[in-house]
């Protein structure tokens, strides 16, 4: 058996090298391409469709001041205070879905991004432990900042749009840091499902979401976020 104890002993050691590696690689470099892009391609392909992949990296500093107060205020009001998980959150999830309520996601931003760039969507407890040490490794090797910009221009905001310059050029018609307050807040509404709620087309449902997370904003703008986004934009 000692040969089978090698390589699984290598096969770990790899993986760990490999993963660290690749954090340490998106520490700087832009994020072109993640998974979940090209499993939408491949659906796309699948129903007979072209593919959609919209998708445009922009350094934080060219990104509206609103828009990351705007998706903390949405989904991750503790997003400077945390380790990457919301224990608080997590637990109120949990006990709304044993409530028969409807289920809510208790993941942060940092959970999301770890999730986005170097994961698969599909939930599984797999899934879900690779998502923990990934998570883990980038609030360890990444600034809030950094976490902040990834997610910005990694996440999906509409049908085969990714990041915020992307859905700012094709929902708005202007860059990401043209976009105003109410426009982040009303991307930030639709993030729970980009591709069911859109932020070209809001009915009254976003627009009741839109004007909560305005009033969120509000709260989220005196906090460490709003000192820390407005010290790394004038520092460059």
């Amino acid at each position: 058996m000692k040969w089978l104890y090698r390589i699984v002993r290598w096969a770990v050691l790899l993986f760990f090298a490999s993963t660290v590696l690749a954090v340490f690689y998106y520490k700087w470099m832009p994020v072109h391409f993640t998974p979940l892009m090209g499993i939408r391609c491949v659906e796309h392909v699948r129903a007979g469709e072209k593919p959609r992949l919209h998708h445009q990296w922009v350094p934080l500093d060219s990104v509206s001041f609103y828009m990351p107060i705007a998706v903390i205020a949405s989904e991750d009001q503790n997003f400077m205070k945390h380790r990457g998980f919301d224990l608080n959150a997590i637990e109120q999830a949990y006990a709304e879905s044993r409530m028969g309520k409807r289920r809510r996601g208790g993941s942060t931003i940092s959970q999301q991004t770890a999730k986005n760039v170097f994961l698969w969507p599909a939930s599984s407890w797999v899934r879900k432990g690779f998502e923990v040490y990934f998570t883990f490794l980038i609030e360890m090797l990444w600034s809030k900042e950094r976490i902040m910009e990834v997610y910005l221009n990694s996440i999906e905001m509409g049908d085969g749009i990714y990041g915020v310059e992307s859905v700012a050029r094709r929902h708005f018609g202007c860059s990401a840091r043209e976009l105003r307050r109410s426009e982040c807040a009303l991307i930030a509404a639709t993030l729970p499902n980009p591709r069911r709620y859109s932020s070209l087309h809001p009915g009254p449902y976003m627009r009741k979401r839109q004007r909560k997370i305005g009033v969120e904003m509000k709260h989220i703008s005196a906090k460490p976020w709003s000192e820390s986004a407005y010290m790394l934009s004038s520092s460059k």
